[in-house]
């Protein structure tokens, strides 16, 4: 995919005439990768498989015919996807990428925060990138939030810092809420101890700094999460981040949905509830009286069905954390929820109603043993739709619409769009204490191998241009995140 995105047709850049180096000129080019099926049936580079679609007739998904190639594409797709770029349908306009190039290294060694921390500063970069980002604010109308993603595990993370630093700075009255992903390759075992030593303090230092410049910060990805309760009817590959990226990208489509919603009293919708904005749900969840910035996520993929009182598996039993060393079964009597339900089937295997969704919910707290502080709740009659490069990560017991069967389908172990169409979500932002562990172990690591003296720590931070000072201003930081949750801790950043 070309830097400037696929809308509109790229005009190629002119050469310079101005003449600046007499002596000789190496080219180095390397091969393009090329496209694979997928790819070229959707940009008509094969056009034998094209035939059916050009001729005039109107072939639908069912046709035998286009049966074969859509068998022959998802099998292509999970076997052959190396990069984002290889399943995204999305035409992106010129102004949506930008490609940092001059960095002299691949993706696997471009692997932590201190490599990361000074690209966004060198040459142009900043103000090219703070440009993209001011197109498209000053194209809306209203700008309610910054929705941020960044996979946080490795030099992105450094960059993705500096931006949210300029982005803080240019809209102050915006709120940004960051989705900190990763992959399960994240947590591969390291080598050496110095390694380890290194991988604990990115991780500190990269939660740290990156909360520092938001209003929410949501960590997701597991270490396994095939072995998940989340994945208690998919089939996920963790080696695969096609099939990883698929369930955290459908968890913040469904989050993100309530901010999509027309307001309350501008239409009288019965196909939608409960709509907030970003600043919505930030103030919601950080901006009650212990103002924990850090929530959890958590997900119901599918969500079960809408079903009487003595079913064990009805919501919100079945919503479970796609977020990180958190404690399971922590009460939390100040815990606050944000939830989102799309698509719900009641017991019949029907669509239900937004009314039907919301006393199902609603009864379901007040049967529960453990109950939030205080709740909301989204809810919209579409289910998440299953486009064909979806991955194939459905179990069998999972229906053509998401249902949940009684009995697995014979024959088959994973089923992808041509056997699964839509789906019913469930997603959950939620305040908790439970997500405690998390900010501890951050905290711990950064104490014991950053800020006391004579480990092997200290020679990595301070190359990463860090110094004593920055990092117990960093410690400090995260004391304040864990006495917000748990005012008994005595936990301190102070290496004395």
């Amino acid at each position: 995919m070309s830097s400037r995105g696929s809308l509109y047709s790229e005009i190629p850049s002119a050469p310079s005439h101005v003449v600046t180096w007499t002596g000789d000129v190496t080219t180095h080019v390397s091969e393009p990768y090329k496209k694979n099926m997928f790819l070229q049936s959707l940009y008509g580079e094969d056009q034998e498989k094209l035939t059916m679609l050009t001729n005039g007739t109107n072939k639908e998904k069912d046709d035998p015919q286009n049966q074969v190639q859509d068998k022959d594409l998802v099998e292509c797709l999970e076997n052959s996807v190396q990069f984002w770029t290889d399943f995204s349908k999305v035409h992106y306009h010129p102004q949506s990428l930008y490609e940092l190039n001059g960095l002299g290294m691949d993706v696997q060694e471009f692997n932590n925060y201190g490599i990361g921390r000074d690209v966004f500063s060198e040459g142009l970069r900043g103000e090219e990138m703070n440009e993209r980002l001011r197109f498209f604010v000053e194209e809306c109308d209203h700008i309610q939030g910054i929705q941020f993603i960044v996979d946080d595990s490795g030099g992105f993370s450094g960059v993705a810092a500096d931006f949210l630093e300029s982005i803080t700075d240019d809209y102050t009255n915006t709120p940004v809420l960051l989705y900190a992903a990763r992959g399960p390759g994240s947590y591969m075992n390291t080598i050496s101890r110095k390694q380890r030593i290194s991988r604990a303090l990115h991780d500190a230092v990269s939660f740290s700094r990156l909360s520092s410049f938001c209003k929410l910060i949501v960590p997701i990805g597991l270490p396994f999460l095939s072995r998940s309760e989340a994945s208690a009817f998919l089939c996920i590959e963790d080696e695969k981040p096609y099939h990883c990226s698929a369930v955290y990208a459908a968890a913040i489509h469904s989050t993100s949905l309530p901010f999509r919603m027309e307001p309350p009293g501008l239409t009288d919708s019965h196909f939608v509830a409960g709509a907030v904005d970003v600043n919505g749900v930030v103030q919601m969840l950080a901006g009650q009286a212990r103002q924990n910035m850090v929530a959890i996520l958590d997900v119901a993929m599918p969500a079960s069905s809408l079903t009487g009182e003595q079913n064990e598996q009805s919501f919100p039993g079945n919503l479970h954390s796609l977020t990180p060393e958190i404690a399971e079964d922590m009460e939390d009597l100040q815990a606050v929820e944000s939830t989102t339900i799309h698509g719900a089937l009641n017991s019949g295997g029907y669509h239900a109603s937004i009314s039907e969704v919301k006393d199902s919910v609603y009864a379901a707290y007040q049967r529960a043993i453990k109950r939030p502080m205080f709740s909301h709740l989204s809810v919209a009659s579409c289910p998440l739709p299953i486009p064909l490069p979806f991955p194939s990560i459905f179990g069998n017991l999972v229906g053509q619409h998401g249902e949940l069967l009684g009995s697995p389908i014979p024959g088959s172990h994973s089923r992808g769009s041509l056997d699964v169409r839509s789906i019913p979500m469930a997603a959950r932002l939620r305040s908790s204490s439970a997500i405690l562990p998390f900010i501890e172990n951050r905290l711990g690591n950064l104490c014991r191998f950053g800020i006391e003296r004579g480990t092997l720590g200290v020679e990595v931070v301070q190359s990463w241009g860090f110094g004593k000072d920055e990092l117990e201003d960093m410690g400090e930081a995260l004391s304040k995140m864990v006495l917000a949750l748990d005012p008994r801790s005595q936990i301190s950043s102070d290496s004395d």
